[in-house]
């Protein structure tokens, strides 16, 4: 059973959302920076611009409000956190019957996971399909 007060539940399923998502976003940020870098390599050069250290810190602020924003739902009462069914851990209330806290899973469902999924899907069969074509380019001649 989870040995700590709700506070602490909170907390523990908070950071788990919030690290969760992070990572999952990061990964999708940098899939998609990859496919662009790999499949359109003249993108952004006609207007002088180059992916920079200031562009890294963008995509990472972006991926951290991104993440904060659903992390922070359940504390404003858009779904909830608790502890998981055998009750060892604590995280989002999936069981939970209210209308919002329906609505937070299938936001959940849609934007961090099926949205960053399909994107992630996109990303490396693009890269893939210009790999092949570059190798079938480069067989040719």
């Amino acid at each position: 059973r989870w040995l700590f007060s709700q506070a602490v539940c909170t907390l523990y399923a908070f950071c788990g959302v919030l690290f969760g998502l992070c990572s999952l976003a990061s990964l999708t940020v940098l899939s998609t920076v990859c496919c662009l870098k790999v499949c359109y390599p003249a993108y952004g050069k006609c207007w002088g611009h180059r992916f920079s250290p200031s562009h890294a810190a963008l995509l990472l602020l972006c991926v951290w409000a991104y993440a904060l924003t659903f992390a922070t739902a359940p504390l404003a009462q858009w779904g909830s956190y608790g502890p998981e069914p055998y009750g060892t851990a604590c995280c989002i209330a999936w069981d939970a019957s209210s209308r919002e806290a329906a609505l937070y899973i299938l936001a959940l469902l849609i934007f961090c996971y099926l949205v960053p999924c399909l994107l992630i899907l996109a990303s490396h069969t693009l890269m893939l399909c210009r790999v092949r074509g570059s190798l079938r380019a480069v067989g040719q001649h």
